[in-house]
């Protein structure tokens, strides 16, 4: 430990796994359940949304009712604009005001907005569509703050051996909400399906879009506010996070009196070494010392994470699309509109079962074992080798193996979450000082979610006539961006095992070069307090 290491976050990175470090991923972990629900929802009723909205009798090709391709963009990519925005404002806020106050306003933001998403009104397709996007761009908003805030949350909360699996923890209840998201869907529809059965579209036209489906998806959309509703009272319980309060307020006695109150941790209270800690991280974010210390990290979190929810995201929200081509479902005209939600979320509830599902925990328990940095690199490859092999051989998968091309798209999804998807969540949470964790975090999901716009706005636009071409097309670009995010990966590195101060260099760096940082300066350069601003 260096001599500058005060003993409130010695404490912390020391402390035993205790009950309440289990709470705290639980109370994390249920916003990003909240998250991944209301995100991934939308795409198990966008297709019913088309049939009851933009049906067209006079339409000579007889097809069911579908959203236009840059409505449905709209409708499923709103949420991620959002998000986006949310990322930067809240992440920002959370360094500025704390993680605390910021925590609870975000699951306000969510509930309401999921309600309204659920209550969008208006007798035509264009108000209804309408206020469903506002909503939903102001629920994304309130998903975004949680990213940087749980993420950090939970880093500053944890002891240094077992902190990556913990946030990944957090993460992993992503996992939980896409599943919950094609469950919840199937069953209400089953339910729909039995309490008004229809015709198949190519039978009947007109009655085989069911009107009491205008009622299922905004229940679906409603219920996303429920998880979120749950665990406000607990988040409100919460106390600021020790390093929060000790190294930005600067408050050591608070920062013990709180941490010893929620764990069971004997910490001395002392002022000696706050004010000299204090000056050595006073540096800003927009300073030549930061880009010094930690500009290469950043721009490799910020890449990584673009160009891995690129492939994620076109993966989730496309997965509609391509399930008829892989006979996971019937195609439109062969079933009515409760049908066709009843197996699109079945459909994608099998694949985040068995895909999606195992590589989160995959991750959790092997985090701290094999390393951020291994597992990064080999998800990126693995699915871009998954993505090309399917990119090559889509008309012989998708006309002769379709239970090759299931088990390969599958493989894409766990080893996107037993790879990047978990470790470009895990790592801004930890590479970056105390002072600007949250709005760097912020920052590197921005990115995401800039990547996660890409997939929504542009590769959609290539699967939603579900035309071979076009689809195999985008799944080699897709490919290739993994291949991207793998050379990306080496502009990072390995946190495992360390303190968060050792591999930010808050603690000072006394006695011992720290090979997380980009740059080593000289002791008495970094306590000048003289920190040049760009």
């Amino acid at each position: 430990m260096s001599n500058n290491k005060l003993a409130v976050l010695n404490a912390l990175d020391t402390a035993r796994t205790q009950w309440y470090h289990v709470t705290a991923i639980v109370i994390a972990g249920m916003g990003f359940f909240t998250d991944a629900y209301d995100l991934f929802c939308i795409s198990t009723v966008s297709k019913l949304l088309g049939r009851l909205y933009y049906y067209d009798p006079a339409n000579p090709k007889h097809n069911p009712g579908k959203l236009p391709t840059p409505i449905n963009n709209f409708v499923i990519g709103v949420a991620l604009v959002g998000t986006l925005t949310g990322q930067l404002f809240f992440g920002w806020l959370g360094d500025k005001l704390g993680r605390k106050k910021v925590y609870g306003i975000t699951l306000i933001l969510m509930v309401i907005c999921a309600i309204c998403s659920g209550l969008s009104f208006g007798s035509s397709a264009r108000s209804v569509i309408g206020t469903l996007c506002f909503f939903r761009f102001w629920l994304g908003f309130g998903i975004g703050g949680d990213y940087p805030l749980s993420a950090t949350i939970m880093s500053e909360y944890a002891n240094k051996k077992t902190r990556g699996a913990f946030i990944a923890a957090v993460f992993a209840m992503q996992g939980v909400g896409i599943i919950f998201a094609g469950l919840v869907s199937m069953i209400l529809s089953k339910i729909f399906l039995q309490l008004f059965p229809a015709p198949a579209f190519e039978d009947d036209e007109i009655f085989s879009t069911q009107p009491e489906g205008d009622y299922l998806w905004r229940i679906v959309l409603m219920l996303g506010a429920l998880p979120a509703l749950t665990t406000y009272y607990w988040r409100m319980k919460m106390p600021e996070t020790g390093r929060y309060t000790a190294i930005i307020e600067g408050n050591a006695k608070q920062a013990a009196s709180d941490m010893g109150r929620v764990l069971d941790i004997e910490i001395d209270e002392e002022h000696d070494k706050l004010a000299q800690f204090k000056e050595v991280n006073k540096y800003p974010l927009l300073s030549r010392e930061f880009f010094q210390r930690h500009g290469l990290h950043l721009i490799g979190t910020m890449s990584t994470w673009f160009l891995l929810d690129i492939a994620f995201y076109s993966q989730n929200l496309t997965q509609k699309d391509i399930f008829p081509a892989m006979g996971l479902v019937h195609k439109a005209p062969q079933v009515n509109a409760l049908r066709e939600v009843f197996e699109t979320s079945r459909a994608m509830f099998v694949v985040a079962l068995l895909g999606t599902f195992p590589g989160y925990w995959f991750t959790v328990f092997l985090i701290e074992k094999i390393g951020r940095f291994i597992i990064q690199l080999v998800g990126f490859f693995m699915m871009s080798l998954f993505m090309l092999i399917i990119g090559i051989k889509y008309d012989y998968l998708k006309n002769d193996n379709k239970w090759l091309f299931a088990t390969l798209y599958g493989l894409t999804f766990f080893f996107a979450n037993f790879g990047p998807n978990s470790t470009t969540f895990v790592l801004p949470a930890e590479l970056f000082p105390t002072r600007v964790r949250s709005t760097c975090h912020a920052l590197s999901a921005a990115a995401g979610k800039a990547g996660a716009m890409i997939g929504a706005f542009v590769v959609q636009s290539y699967t939603l006539d579900e035309d071979s071409k076009k689809i195999q097309h985008a799944i080699l670009v897709l490919a290739f961006t993994n291949m991207l995010g793998f050379c990306c990966t080496f502009l990072v590195t390995e946190t495992k095992g360390r303190s968060l101060e050792e591999i930010s260099g808050e603690d000072g760096g006394v006695g011992h070069y720290n090979d997380t940082q980009m740059s080593s300066r000289p002791t008495g350069a970094r306590q000048s307090g003289r920190m040049e601003a760009i």
